[in-house]
């Protein structure tokens, strides 16, 4: 019995910790977060009330490239990790973990809200679906494209033994055009000077103010569970 009682002590526990993981994961506190928070279109925000807005992203200046797939965003997300081993265990060890962004609008069926992501100090947290992946192993060799991406943050893609090295690649990106969801303190910003097919003279803004800060994200449960309400 005392065998049995372990055993179901250490099965549970592992659950716990799982579900815990799962339930405090950045992807789920922002689900969570953002289905509490009113949505609203551009036009209706009013100052100072925490808000969120669905529309698509549109780029305001030259947009940034993608490392590996070289697609037009405003933000994007990578990992490259390594597959190691430690004795009779293994993980994967981050190598590079690199993130990049640039000012956007969200387009709101003709309403535009301007969204200014930064970093020193950072005033948003994000989650990115990452669409796109590479891998290489053992027998499975790299493509072309991802040794010259791994070449590019100075990976050397093989063992001193001449066999290719587990690693693997994600991205994920805020493509121009896609739809996405932000969330933050709503302002209204007078323009210096004027916007190409903006006839207004003031512009909405999300910002994080205080612990508040900006929620950006292109999960679709979000914008599944917008329309559900």
């Amino acid at each position: 019995m005392n065998k049995l009682l372990i055993i179901f002590l250490v099965l549970s526990a592992i659950a716990i910790i799982g579900f815990l993981a799962y339930y405090f994961s950045g992807k789920q506190v922002i689900i969570r977060t953002l289905s509490k928070i009113p949505h609203k279109p551009a036009s209706s925000l009013k100052t100072n009330e925490l808000s969120k807005v669905t529309g698509k992203a549109l780029h305001v200046e030259e947009p940034l490239k993608a490392p590996f797939t070289g697609r037009h965003c405003v933000f994007y997300q990578i990992i490259i990790q390594q597959k190691v081993s430690s004795g009779k265990s293994s993980h994967w060890k981050t190598l590079v973990k690199e993130e990049r962004f640039q000012d956007f609008f969200i387009d709101t069926n003709g309403d535009f809200v301007i969204i200014k992501p930064q970093d020193h100090p950072r005033n948003y947290i994000c989650h990115l679906v990452k669409d796109k992946t590479q891998s290489s192993g053992t027998f499975d060799d790299p493509t072309p494209q991802f040794v010259s991406l791994l070449k590019r943050y100075n990976i050397n893609p093989e063992t001193f033994l001449g066999f290719n090295k587990r690693l693997r690649y994600k991205e994920g990106i805020i493509h121009v055009g896609e739809q996405i969801t932000v969330a933050g303190i709503a302002k209204w910003k007078t323009l210096s000077e004027p916007l190409p097919e903006y006839p207004y003279s003031k512009i909405a803004t999300l910002e994080s103010e205080g612990k508040q800060k900006l929620i950006i994200t292109d999960l679709p449960q979000v914008r599944v569970n917008q329309r559900k309400r």
